[in-house]
């Protein structure tokens, strides 16, 4: 199966870039209630996440809540690299299980590295309640129609 099925695309997908100020990042993360948000290159390549310990860490080392002050730290200088790892559009769905198990969103990006969108846990919850549905379905329609055939035999 391919992930581009679940994938939210860019267009409608919030994310910084890497040269915003933390200023800038904490008031979309604010607006926007997420815990971790994708940060692009200015380039449109994916660059990592950002997360709230990111700006939480940030707001402790510099001891301060005045969003001013934030106007000086730019996003890449607070981030951790290794959080929130994207996967290839062509990636597969055990990779997607994999990866959605440890983060509410996984980042996707093409062979260029250029980000393409995120797939959410939701949308992996939603389709697995789907397909456990069919599943039952099935199982449950060849038996009506046994029911209905002995009914009519008899």
């Amino acid at each position: 199966m391919n992930i581009a099925k679940f994938l939210i695309p860019k267009v409608n997908t919030v994310y910084l870039k890497e040269s915003q100020t933390v200023r800038q990042g904490l008031e979309k993360f604010i607006r926007h209630g997420y815990t971790a948000i994708p940060v692009l290159k200015e380039s449109g390549e994916f660059f990592g996440c950002i997360g709230e310990g990111d700006f939480l860490r940030h707001i402790i080392q510099t001891g301060t809540t005045d969003l001013r002050e934030h106007e000086h730290y730019r996003i890449a200088d607070i981030m951790r690299q290794d959080f929130c790892p994207p996967l290839t559009i062509v990636a597969s769905i055990d990779e997607v299980m994999e990866q959605i198990q440890k983060q509410n969103f996984v980042p996707v990006v093409d062979d260029r590295n250029l980000f393409c969108g995120i797939v959410t846990r939701s949308d992996v919850i939603k389709y697995l309640t789907d397909v456990a549905h069919r599943a039952r379905v099935d199982e449950v329609i060849p038996e009506r129609k046994g029911a209905s055939l002995a009914a009519a035999e008899g």
